[in-house]
């Protein structure tokens, strides 16, 4: 690869590039490190660009769901106001845990026309051959061809590149490979110190006590220890805005594909996240397609395609942290409670944050923030301009207002992947319409939560309408087409209203399941002007479920829906839900609760 022509000095500063044979990662670090505009334009003409790990730029890096650390980085953009990068169709295949592409700091990011992958994915892939789940083993013949992996001192090593092998098997799923998607009423497995015998004929055999087992034929893929699998992300926006994401379609990722965090206003337009078509490869993700932390402004997905990856389409929340003291009048040491939430910066000074006391979960009283000092990854404290008063005590919850986005998606299409399609908590109008969903656990997730994660909070304004749902929920776990369901710690009270203002309407699902809406906690529930068919594609995993359940909710909307199907347990609610719900003109629903 080589740098044809460049103008390094000035107001902006042009980078090309051409293809090579040979490593591109120093070629474009000393390019980048001339340059001494503060905005800067990569041009890459079409062709294959490798880039290894040896001489890419390091930095320790706290990543919002990945696990921190020190990161080898290959495109460092995070001293420069504007960065564009057109790819017109180059291909870059990466090499090991590397971070692809870094935006810090900069006020304008356009990123175009590229395919990202890497030559040998960072997951372990095997077919079944025979299960015995009484002994607690597991005959496997390892796919070979483009995967890396060892076995010494029975002990299974992947991906074995450069030194690294995750510490176990770890997290685990078993995929039907006619149709590369999770098995039918798959559960995710952890094996997490399995020993492995090689034999003669090349198969392993795994021995791992698990509550859960794959069928034979089934198709095996393991991606290591929670707490070292989510090394990096492809793309990733950090304290960044007006970000525009155009055509560029990810195969592989060591962590989730698309990542922004602390953004503002970002769109991702004609993207993609899938397996290559002639590929031999299960899985292209190691966990989400897209994801947005504590952004604000407007986040938009459209005309693009997610498949195969090992974890949601898209996740939209902000951060719950902890109040640990009440330092006095104007200030409180809070605490980040989930690992992977370490090193997030959670406010600055002129942020809005709720006070949110236990045990009512609603968002309470507004303080603006006035000075932010983060003392480590776990702990920081805030000094508010106005009074906090007295009724702030240790346990209770802070969420940032400022940093909350609008959502849009359209034209999408999220099918054949580990978890749920669309994840949202955030207050700010959101709008879902004319996708085409498939998830292996619910399609639209809703929930606000600091039990976990820590990832807030409810949502005021989701319009969800005119989109296909096909072949949902078919997990081993039970799950439903939508899904609202807060879990918030124990301090909370359990039948309040959460989540307001949720709107189901004008969508087509076809799925072989019972459950279509399991909702909790809503205020404003409608569900209308649905075509829901039963279909028997599959069996069914949850028989005598409700299609509609609903638990505390509150004025809920049940009208103008059409079902077909067998299951006549189509309504439950408890007495909360009935006393306000309204039921009119359905076919094929009950006319009262």
């Amino acid at each position: 690869m080589t740098c044809l022509t460049g103008s390094f000095a000035g107001e902006v500063a042009t980078l090309s590039f051409s293809p090579g044979d040979e490593d591109a990662t120093e070629v474009v670090r000393e390019a980048l490190e001339a340059v001494e505009a503060s905005h800067v334009v990569l041009i890459f003409e079409p062709g294959r660009y490798e880039f290894g790990r040896d001489k890419a730029s390091e930095q320790y890096l706290a990543i919002t769901n990945h696990d921190n650390g020190l990161k080898r980085v290959i495109f460092p953009m995070d001293r420069f106001e504007s960065v564009k990068i057109e790819g017109n169709g180059a291909e870059f295949i990466f090499q090991g845990r590397v971070l692809p592409f870094l935006f810090k700091g900069c006020k304008r990011v356009e990123v175009s026309g590229l395919t990202i992958d890497w030559d040998v994915p960072l997951y372990f892939q095997a077919t079944v051959k025979q299960v015995n789940s009484d002994a607690g083993w597991i005959d496997v013949e390892p796919f070979k061809e483009g995967f890396s992996w060892s076995v010494r001192r029975e002990r299974l090593l992947f991906p074995d590149i450069e030194g690294f092998s995750y510490s176990h098997m770890g997290e685990t799923l078993a995929f039907d490979p006619a149709h590369r998607r999770v098995a039918h009423g798959a559960w995710d497995m952890h094996l997490d110190s399995p020993r492995v015998e090689q034999h003669p004929d090349g198969q392993l055999r795994i021995h791992a006590r698990s509550r859960h087992y794959p069928d034979e034929g089934n198709v095996i893929v393991s991606k290591g220890k929670m707490g070292e699998n989510r090394y990096a992300p492809a793309i990733y926006g950090v304290r960044s805005s007006n970000i525009l994401i155009k055509d560029v379609t990810l195969h592989h990722a060591p962590g989730m594909g698309f990542l922004f965090e602390r953004c503002d206003t970002v769109t991702l337009s004609d993207c993609g996240a899938f397996v290559r078509p002639d590929s031999n490869r299960m899985v292209s993700l190691l966990a989400d397609a897209t994801h947005f932390c504590n952004c604000k402004g407007e986040v938009l997905i459209e005309n693009s395609r997610f498949q195969h990856m090992l974890d949601d389409g898209t996740n939209v929340h902000g951060a719950y942290v902890v109040v640990d003291e009440v330092l006095d009048d104007h200030s409180v040491r809070v605490k980040l409670m989930h690992f992977q939430q370490a090193g997030f910066h959670f406010a600055d000074p002129g942020d809005q944050v709720w006070l949110i006391h236990a045990p009512d979960p609603s968002r309470g009283q507004l303080k603006t923030v006035n000075r932010f000092r983060q003392l480590n990854e776990t702990y920081s404290v805030i000094t508010f301009e106005e009074p906090l008063g007295k009724s702030l005590k240790d346990g209770d919850l802070l969420e940032n207002k400022t940093w909350n986005p609008s959502f849009t998606m359209r034209g999408c299409t999220i099918k054949d992947h580990r978890a749920r399609s669309v994840v949202l908590k955030t207050p700010l109008p959101v709008l879902i319409e004319d996708n085409t969903f498939s998830s292996m656990m619910s399609t639209i997730f809703l929930r606000g939560e600091s039990w976990f994660w820590f990832e807030s909070g409810s949502v005021e304004d989701v319009l969800i309408q005119n989109n296909r749902f096909e072949y949902c929920a078919y997990s081993g776990m039970e799950h439903a087409v939508l899904r609202v369901t807060p879990r918030l710690g124990r301090q909370f009270d359990a039948s309040s209203t959460y989540d307001r203002n949720i709107r189901f309407v004008g969508n087509q699902v076809h799925t072989f399941g019972n459950r279509i809406v399991w909702a909790e906690r809503v205020e404003g529930l409608e569900i209308l002007q649905n075509t829901i068919m039963q279909t028997n594609e599959a069996p069914v995993l949850h028989p005598g479920s409700p299609m509609i359940e609903l638990t505390f909710c509150r004025n809920a909307r049940i009208e103008s829906n059409t079902y077909e199907g067998e299951n006549t347990h189509t309504l439950s609610t408890d007495e909360t839900s009935a006393a306000t719900l309204t039921l009119i003109d359905n076919d094929g629903f009950p006319q009262h609760p």
